[in-house]
């Protein structure tokens, strides 16, 4: 039913995923997850009043609003710590960041997702406050699309060992920082040397990121149902080095020789490792996929125009 269809989890069907391929409506009681960040102004309210209308269906709802250091997975989580993997749909309020700690939350366990825009531009966090209500009735009335999105995995290595990992939803960024002097990013695919950057880091985007510190740092945006990376160098130090975009089916390892005192691999905004000469960087598209609910009345094009005014005239 979705034009963003793409390959399918490896993991046990969902029970949205059954539902959502019967193209029959929402007709069974579900456990659903509401969680953002409680210091976002009205998430609290906003929470308390989809508990109210979705108890009032028959389903079951549980919160957790924490703080945005909170959203940590860790190796053995209390029961708490599993609302999300546990729910059906995973209501989330705030913004993209918040929906980014909670795709890492929810780790190999993805579970499907709804965004709720409480910030202030949202790509993933589609919906407004206004929206929300509207967007359950046509979830549990079956007219909506679950749309999946690739993620990655990027290890470090030292010494041939691996002394970082994480899972990621939107870039993995090499950055020279301080002293803030131009470093060198070798780039190898599948073991062959493809390049070598020149200049303030570089971002390996997917397609879902592109919108993002991609899009900012002059990258393309790309399809999201493409499987794909993006490789955008940072101020390159050279005319003829501009963004490649490759398969996602490869392996990419980057080395930086000599990278600066400050110099670090940063995963969807989070610190994974500061840089040492000789590390090399991993990147790999990973098994678990993220889910997210899009309705009839938001489409992709839509919603570049109306976020980024995309196409708008000029006044």
């Amino acid at each position: 039913m979705a034009d963003d269809a793409t390959d399918s989890p490896t993991h046990a069907p969902l029970p949205l995923r059954s539902l959502l391929q019967s193209g029959k409506p929402v007709d069974e009681r579900l456990a659903i997850a509401i969680v953002g960040p409680e210091e976002v102004s009205g998430s609290d309210r906003l929470a308390d009043s989809l508990k109210q209308l979705l108890t009032a269906l028959g389903h079951t709802v549980r919160i957790r609003l924490a703080d945005r250091s909170a959203w940590e997975p860790v190796q053995e989580e209390p029961a708490e710590e599993t609302i999300a993997q546990a729910a059906d749909l995973v209501i989330v309020l705030g913004g993209d960041g918040s929906i980014l700690r909670t795709a890492r939350w929810m780790g190999y366990h993805q579970t499907p997702v709804l965004g709720v825009n409480l910030g202030r531009l949202g790509f993933l966090a589609d919906f407004s406050p206004d929206e929300v209500e509207a967007a359950i009735s046509e979830v549990i009335a079956g007219r909506f699309r679950l749309v999946e999105h690739m993620m990655f995995e990027t290890t470090v290595l030292r010494d041939g060992r691996p002394i970082a990992s994480d899972l990621g939803l939107n870039e993995t960024s090499l950055v020279a920082g301080p002293p803030f002097s131009m470093i060198e990013i070798e780039l190898f695919v599948d073991d062959e040397l493809a390049t070598v950057y020149r200049g303030d880091g570089l971002i390996i985007s997917t397609p879902v990121g592109s919108t993002a510190y991609n899009l900012s740092a002059g990258g393309p945006i790309v399809r999201k149902s493409l499987e794909a990376f993006i490789f955008t160098p940072l101020n390159p130090h050279t005319l003829t080095n501009r963004t490649m975009i490759e398969s996602a089916s490869r392996h990419y390892c980057l080395a930086v020789p000599a990278p600066n005192e400050g110099s670090a691999c940063v995963v969807d905004g989070r610190l994974l490792a500061s840089l040492q000469a000789g590390d090399q960087i991993r990147v790999s598209r990973a098994r678990p996929r993220f889910h997210l609910i899009e309705t009839s009345q938001h489409g992709y094009y839509s919603t570049l125009r109306d976020k980024l005014a995309w196409g708008g005239r000029l006044h």
